[in-house]
């Protein structure tokens, strides 16, 4: 799997999680939703994502990597 679909396979559970924190735990937890919203639109323009940092230093290889070694 590649850094650009980890990012939204942990972007869609982290959604789902704090929806799921939302509604039993606290109503407050609606703003790691806002976060991750937040995060995905700014980096969409600006290229940088903490989360592909992170991911990428555990060996997650980019899609263009993976295409590379093909």
């Amino acid at each position: 799997m590649s850094v650009e679909r980890s990012i939204m396979a942990f972007a869609g559970f982290m959604v789902l999680l704090s929806i799921v924190l939302t509604a039993t735990v606290s109503p407050h937890f609606v703003w790691l939703t806002v976060f991750v919203g937040a995060n995905l639109f700014q980096s969409a323009f600006t290229g940088f994502c903490p989360a592909a940092m992170v991911m990428k230093k555990f060996g997650i290889k980019t899609a263009a990597e993976i295409a590379l070694n093909k």
